[in-house]
């Protein structure tokens, strides 16, 4: 019986070759010496199949850099740069599947469904590092913002992905620099900033007497 590597593995191989879907689970099956049932043991589709190979890619990642002996004493900034320096690191491997993918993306704003458990994965962890992020106080907890700060991150996971795509740089060596450059700017914006300290300060004035009596211009 067909594993779901070897699932996996076969059908990579075939999009790369043809560049496209094969035209039915039957042909796939047949031309891979297994049965119908094979397939479908494991995967519901071929849309479901590539949606696997790419949340693996995820979870692969994730659960290599965890386990490094200095995972637990990163900041959320260091987390979310090493997920996304291995993440690509390891995309390099399948970077033919990763460019027929994304030329075969359909337009428009909306989660492709093959990145639908990517997505899910990528949204986890971010949680996790930037939760931990705001309780230790390396992140400013801002009222209706704090929460978005996963869909932010999700966001530069998508113009790296993008970029990376188009970078013809010697072994990438662009998209690191893309990666650097734009996590900082993205934990920057997390960070406590000269204008929160402004905002709180004048919450704390209109709390405790308005901003003319606390100034000592009440009588002018």
């Amino acid at each position: 019986m067909a594993t779901i590597e070897s699932i996996k593995k076969a059908y990579m191989d075939y999009v790369l070759t043809e560049g496209v879907q094969p035209k039915s689970v039957y042909m796939f099956a047949k031309k891979h010496k297994m049965t119908e049932a094979d397939f479908y043991s494991q995967f519901g589709s071929f849309d479901a199949l590539e949606q696997n190979i790419w949340t693996d890619f995820a979870k692969t990642t994730i659960k290599e850099i965890e386990g490094q002996d200095v995972w637990t004493g990163y900041s959320a900034r260091e987390k979310a740069l090493s997920f996304f320096y291995s993440f690509f690191e390891l995309l390099k491997g399948s970077r033919s599947f990763a460019v027929y993918t994304v030329k075969h993306l359909p337009k428009g704003l909306a989660t492709p469904r093959v990145f639908g458990g990517l997505k899910e994965v990528f949204a986890n962890f971010s949680s996790g590092i930037l939760n931990s992020g705001l309780e230790s106080g390396e992140l400013s907890d801002r009222k209706f913002f704090s929460k978005r700060y996963k869909d932010a991150l999700w966001l530069q996971f998508g113009f790296v992905l993008n970029f990376w795509i188009n970078d013809n740089s010697a072994g990438f060596e662009k998209t690191d620099e893309a990666i650097e450059k734009g996590l900082n700017v993205t934990f920057d914006l997390f960070q406590r900033s000269p204008i929160d300290n402004l905002f709180e300060y004048g919450k704390f004035l209109v709390k405790n007497g308005g901003l003319k009596e606390t100034m000592g211009f009440s009588d002018l």
